[in-house]
């Protein structure tokens, strides 16, 4: 197994031990005792023993038998205790307790690796099983359960740490604010906290936002921190927070346009299509062929195939489609076994790859009917709609009108408003694209995150109060309730039925009825 990816070994460079070293000493002044959880080689006890010389004690905890040994070598002169032990193992709040009136530094770099890169390293450098997030449901079953071994680190090292007491740790930006978020959260958040962002990619040659995360003082209720361009109290500075439990990324613009908080009780915005298998599921027009990302020329029936947009379409304000998917399921749970008669062409291309859809590995495909998509329901097949990337750090809102007399699909990256019309697709994306929206909208966003834009945001925005800030409720009104009664009998028809729109909706033939998710 590779050593550095199993204990997310980043040696910190000397240099940057030292900077940051030095901004502690200017914040925290001069500690009593300074304690590397993750020692590594020791660049963070060299750098602490040259700040503060015989002026403090320093203690090391390190996994690796090699660089303990070297860490000692580093350190020969200086009080300096090293232990080779696990830091799963240990009990910090025993570890940190030096006295009411010691000043207790923990200081370093712990590892940047997540617990479930560590699961399929087959490592055991892990930390124990339990839902520390307190996540419910399918969140803590998917990906929102995987988390950083540093935040598990943090965390523990926080709740463990005395009064006096300061925690100073490089890690990823994203992981910092989960930190905060957690300790906020359960009350152990402390006086001063503070992110001074360092460039990854010169220190690790890491692709990652990063930053020198400091914690210190007693608990408090206050739920701010101050976030640094630079390691310098003097380089630029915003402050996040936590408003309500939720992360706020800029709480001054939050404040200015807080009436927009509340969601909406008209629209839903809706995920893309999932389905874990795109050589397979995605295709590129060849002619008058289809051909999926094998290069295979496929043969189904076009009742099943729909127009296709990415990311990278929405992300770039693209609306016309240059790929297509295959469609399984109306809506999520339905049984797919009908293809077998309504769609056989269909059925028999699934079949011819049963070993790769049936070997799709995340657990949302469980007790599924056989080669179940996601994100899929009456309102993925609303003829127009309002799309916008996750992945993109800018907040682009764009019509998506249908193709080829098809309605669209997005993919799981994105998010979408089903409309009825263009001209509601047009109204929407003009509120959503309005200076109010788009500042509310960036008051909430982290742009550094690895999917910045999220459906949870979206949700946030209220489309009333919008609309009455910008002068338009009587005609969100009319939009709003022109369905109403179409939509609250919809919710009791059954599945298959003839449409009472111009469009069919569902794979292969049946005719659904254009219900939608609003």
């Amino acid at each position: 197994m590779n050593s550095k990816k199993e204990f997310g070994d980043f040696q910190t460079p000397d240099d940057l031990a030292a900077r940051a070293t030095s901004l502690v000493a200017e914040m925290f002044g001069t500690p009593n005792i300074v304690v590397e959880p993750t020692a590594g080689r020791g660049a963070f006890l060299k750098a602490a023993a040259q700040q503060w010389g015989r002026n403090c004690q320093y203690e090391g905890y390190e996994i690796n038998r090699e660089y303990v040994d070297f860490a000692k070598e580093e350190m020969d002169g200086f009080s300096v205790t090293l232990f080779h032990r696990d830091f799963f193992s240990e009990d910090w709040k025993h570890n940190l307790d030096r006295g009411q009136r010691k000043k207790v530094l923990v200081l370093g770099n712990p590892p940047w690796i997540t617990n479930s890169a560590l699961g399929l390293l087959g490592s055991r450098n892990l930390p124990p099983k339990t839902n520390f997030q307190k996540l419910r449901g399918l969140d803590a079953r998917t990906g929102k359960s995987n988390f950083d071994i540093a935040e598990w680190m943090l965390i523990r090292l926080i709740e463990a740490l005395p009064p006096e007491g300061a925690v100073a740790m490089l890690c990823k930006t994203m992981t910092a604010r989960k930190v905060l978020r957690h300790c906020w959260k359960t009350g152990h958040g402390r006086a001063t906290s503070s992110l001074f962002h360092i460039d990854a990619k010169e220190s690790f040659k890491a692709a990652v936002d990063a930053c020198f995360l400091v914690v210190a003082g007693r608990t408090t209720k206050q739920r701010i921190a101050t976030v640094y361009s630079a390691l310098d109290l003097s380089s630029d500075r915003t402050q996040f927070g936590s408003v309500n439990g939720d992360l706020i990324s800029d709480l001054e613009t939050y404040h200015t346009y807080r009436s927009l908080d509340g969601g909406s009780s008209a629209y839903t915005w809706r995920s893309g299509i999932k389905h874990d298998a795109a050589k397979i599921m995605e295709f590129r027009r060849d002619g008058t062929l289809l051909r999926n990302g094998l290069g295979e020329a496929v043969d189904v029936e076009e009742d099943s195939i729909y127009p296709l947009l990415k990311s990278s379409d929405l992300g770039n304000g693209r609306a016309a489609p240059c790929k297509h998917v295959l469609i399984t399921q109306t809506h999520t749970g339905s049984d797919t076994a009908a293809l077998a008669s309504s769609a056989p062409k269909t059925w028999r291309y699934l079949l011819s790859h049963a070993e790769a859809l049936d070997g799709r590995t995340s657990v949302i495909y469980r007790n599924r009917p056989r080669f179940s998509i996601f994100g899929i329901g009456p309102y993925s097949f609303a003829r127009w709609k309002v799309a916008i990337s996750g992945l993109y750090k800018k907040l682009s809102f764009v019509v998506v009108p249908p193709f080829d007399n098809r309605p669209v699909m997005i993919d799981d990256t994105c998010y979408s408003l089903p409309c009825t019309n263009e001209a509601e697709a047009q109204f929407l994306c003009g509120l959503l694209s309005s200076e109010p929206a788009l500042a509310f909208l960036r008051s909430l966003v982290f742009m550094d995150a690895k999917r910045p834009i999220t459906i949870d945001i979206l949700r946030r925005l209220s489309f009333a109060a919008l609309a009455r800030q910008l002068g338009k409720s009587s005609e969100l009104a009319s939009y709003a309730n022109a369905h109403r009664p179409e939509r609250e009998t919809e919710r009791q028809m059954p599945l298959f039925m003839e449409p009472r729109t111009p469009y069919e909706i569902g794979p292969a033939g049946p005719h659904v009825a254009a219900r939608r998710g609003i």
